[in-house]
């Protein structure tokens, strides 16, 4: 039988409104766990008090420099006894997921046994990084969690300065939308990668994500350093017989006001059928017998708006494969930053496709453990050293899809140009 609850008025008022609360899951397990009632107990003066009390330290397993994160209490008695000393201890083990994120309900039931057995038994799936977060273990149990969830063939992920748990969408396996294999991709980055994972050795955090589409539902361009985000370079197919239901169930003004309006850089046109332009890069599909969509496919930027309202009816094209993007993360020392393109186009089909991924990958990390700052991220590096001097670094070379922030007036006036080209060929003769 568990110990008494403390009094814990503010933790009750987060029950009061009509959504679920996570202190109802921390009082179902107060009722068999000391840990759990003196864990309320902290919580609840922290929520008085306006103050957290937990501190780090160094707890680790055997042959591991990451992977747990320790957190021992700050909040002490006169004697500089812990206050709540059932929940003195309260460690994180970071686990890897297998990629996509796919389980089973009896793997599910197992680690659910494990951290009841060992821990607190509050588990999250998933944490910003990508990791099973099992929360709440202390010191003397961190070994034995790990050991049992090793033997289920789980690893630990990583924590501080070092290569992240990576995450990936469930893509290919489900998804209509994916452009290349994300699973495939996920594992033989990080496969490469463990070492750099387990023993924590870079200025700071790496992160890779990859997303099957440019959806991309893994929030991977404003979360990871290295983003990798399937896109086609072809043209969009389209389904005329599936165009024609979603026009007959959806009307004009469905189309007009949610399709074609939202379209962000005016790809896609309304037309007459007897007036449909031929080309290229123009496709085009039938809603009726007198209109049709008209997709000029070289203004497209991928932002899959209409791919997800009509999907069937209008697709992704066939050649595809990822765009790489570096840089991504959120504020640190100079704010959000989105992830800018460096590969613009990298097709993963083959073998040799996804071990050129894994060799950008190296380059990048490499150049980062060389050049970053301590406590600095890839993005904020690049910011500092400039794009082109990170470029050449790394040895990928000079596009203009790099360019993160185009002019929104394109016009260069060449006023004087023929002048000054004159006068600078004077000037190298004359020397």
């Amino acid at each position: 039988m568990a110990k008494k609850m403390h009094e814990t008025p503010m933790l009750d008022e987060l029950e009061s409104g009509p959504w679920p609360s996570f202190v109802t899951g921390l009082k179902r397990l107060a009722k068999e766990k000391d840990y759990m009632v003196d864990l309320m107990g902290q919580l609840e003066t922290s929520y008085r008090t306006r103050k957290g009390y937990w501190k780090g330290g160094t707890v680790g397993v055997f042959g591991y420099g990451g992977g747990v994160i320790p957190r021992f209490t700050e909040l002490k008695d006169e004697n500089d006894k812990p206050m709540f000393p059932d929940a003195a201890e309260f460690h994180t083990l970071r686990v890897q997921p297998p990629a996509g994120m796919h389980y089973n309900t009896e793997v599910l039931r197992k680690m659910c046994d494990i951290w009841e057995k060992h821990g607190s038994g509050l588990i999250a799936f998933h944490g910003q990084s990508g990791d099973i977060m099992f929360q709440g273990a202390t010191t003397a149990k961190v070994q034995d969690a790990f050991d049992e969830l090793n033997e289920l063939g789980f690893d630990l992920g990583g924590a501080g300065p070092a290569v992240r748990t990576s995450m990936s969408c469930v893509g290919a396996a489900r998804c209509e939308q994916s452009c290349y294999d994300e699973a495939k991709a996920h594992r033989q980055v990080i496969n490469t990668f463990l070492d750099d994972i387990h023993r924590p050795a870079l200025p700071y955090k790496f992160k890779f994500k990859f997303s099957g589409c440019p959806n991309d539902c893994m929030n991977s361009i404003q979360r990871s350093d290295m983003a990798v985000i399937g896109t086609w370079r072809d043209n969009m197919r389209s389904d005329e017989e599936l165009a024609r239901k979603w026009f007959a169930a959806h009307g004009m003004n469905e189309l007009v006001n949610n399709v074609i309006s939202r379209c962000p850089t005016k790809t896609i046109m309304l037309k007459e059928v007897k007036d449909l332009a031929t080309g290229p890069t123009i496709s085009s599909v039938k809603i009726s017998d007198s209109h049709a969509l008209e997709i000029d496919n070289s203004n497209c930027v991928r932002c899959m708006h209409c791919i997800n309202v009509m999907t069937g009816a209008l697709a992704h094209g066939t050649d595809t494969g990822a765009t790489i993007l570096i840089g991504g993360k959120r504020t640190l020392k100079i704010g959000d930053l989105m992830g800018t393109v460096v590969v613009p186009f990298l097709p993963l089909k083959t073998e040799e496709d996804y071990e050129a991924l894994v060799e950008l990958g190296q380059k990048v990390i490499d150049f980062f453990a060389e050049n970053a700052l301590e406590h600095e991220r890839t993005g904020e590096m690049i910011e500092r050293i400039g794009l082109v001097n990170f470029l050449e670094g790394i040895g990928v070379e000079i596009d203009p899809n790099m360019v993160a922030t185009p002019r929104t007036n394109p016009y260069v006036r060449t006023d004087g140009w023929d002048e000054e080209v004159a006068r600078i060929n004077a000037k190298k003769a004359a020397a």
